[in-house]
């Protein structure tokens, strides 16, 4: 979708976990950029997670967890999104998330995972750069 119209984005804290400030941080970093940023709230399950993201016609998810329980909530949204046929959605995570448990992620289709402390800019850039690459690169320039 390079058509003119902003990256839509929508992030999520799926299961229990009650500690939003992260994860706020990144939605306004990303509407700063220019991106249009729909937040779940706390606590939404997976599939309301998939159903926010097909209603509001989304490019990518960015999901946060620091409950320690991303790998059984985040390999769910990615099933859903495979059930539903949106392998095409862009995938990325953050918060306490094990080196160990970054390979299962990665294979579950998550294209990137920030750790606490990742430069907003990171982020921005990491988004623009596989959802928008003729333009991010022409930024570059």
């Amino acid at each position: 979708m390079s058509d003119g119209r902003p990256i839509r984005v929508l992030l999520a804290k799926p299961g229990l976990d009650g500690h939003d400030r992260g994860v706020r941080l990144v939605l306004r970093a990303l509407r700063d950029a220019g991106m249009e940023v729909i937040y779940t709230g706390l606590r939404a399950t997976p599939e309301q997670i998939v159903k926010a993201a097909i209603d509001e016609d989304v490019e990518a998810i960015g999901l946060s967890s620091l409950s320690g329980a991303h790998q059984t909530h985040f390999a769910r949204i990615a099933s859903l999104l495979a059930e539903k046929e949106m392998s095409d959605v862009l995938l990325f995570c953050g918060g306490i998330i094990p080196q160990d448990d970054a390979a299962a992620l990665k294979r579950a289709g998550f294209q990137g995972i920030f750790a606490p402390g990742t430069p907003l800019e990171e982020i921005v850039s990491f988004l623009r750069a596989r959802l928008r690459p003729a333009l991010h690169e022409g930024k570059k320039r």
